[in-house]
């Protein structure tokens, strides 16, 4: 049985919590679930490497990497394996968690990609709406600003969501976009925890 948690009142998105740093909370078919994002020290690069796999939820990150895995994602084994603080539970974000860390945690003053239809998510809590030239700003939480020690890099990082067979969706770090990448394509990969919350 999982153990529920109960958030501290006065979390803020990049302040320490379970293993890494709170990126906001997430809804699966299960409930709600606080993401944290691991250390940046943690931080790879790599390719999804795979064209087919039951990889396509926007939200579950588990679900879709244990597909990858299983499809033989050396990216998606890598975060299966990894031990980060003690904790060994750690996926490939889901693009709408991978959303999030740009939405909450973005390093730069740099204006959003704001066209087509980048920024919206279902599953925030609360939903996110798509993105404005000005929204969302530059994050508050001082480790991820840019030049800091737990900045996102302004590149281009993977989520474990697939776009179609061959590309699988990424969020671009310096101004928000949103794109289904093809699977050989190597980029940033930061791995997350979900830990699911008390009612």
């Amino acid at each position: 049985m999982t153990n529920l948690i109960t958030l501290p009142t006065d979390i803020q998105p990049g302040h320490a919590f379970e293993g890494g740093f709170y990126g906001g909370q997430v809804r699966l078919a299960s409930g709600i679930f606080a993401i944290a994002w691991a250390p940046k020290s943690s931080q790879i690069v790599g390719a999804i490497g795979v064209h087919e796999a039951n990889a396509y939820d926007y939200a579950d990150s588990r679900a879709n990497t244990l597909a990858l895995a299983d499809a033989g994602s050396p990216l998606a084994q890598s975060a299966l394996a990894a031990n980060i603080n003690g904790h060994t539970d750690w996926v490939l974000p889901a693009r709408d968690v991978l959303e999030l860390g740009y939405r909450l945690l973005k390093p730069k003053k740099q204006e959003n990609y704001a066209s087509w239809r980048d920024g919206e998510n279902p599953n925030s809590v609360p939903p996110g709406h798509h993105y404005t030239e000005q929204s969302p700003v530059q994050t508050t939480a001082d480790l991820f600003r840019a030049g800091e020690a737990e900045a996102f890099d302004p590149h281009w990082y993977l989520s474990s969501t697939l776009y179609s067979a061959g590309r699988a969706f990424g969020q671009y770090f310096l101004s928000g976009g949103q794109y289904g990448n093809g699977v050989s394509f190597e980029a940033r990969a930061r791995f997350v925890r979900l830990i699911q919350l008390n009612a």
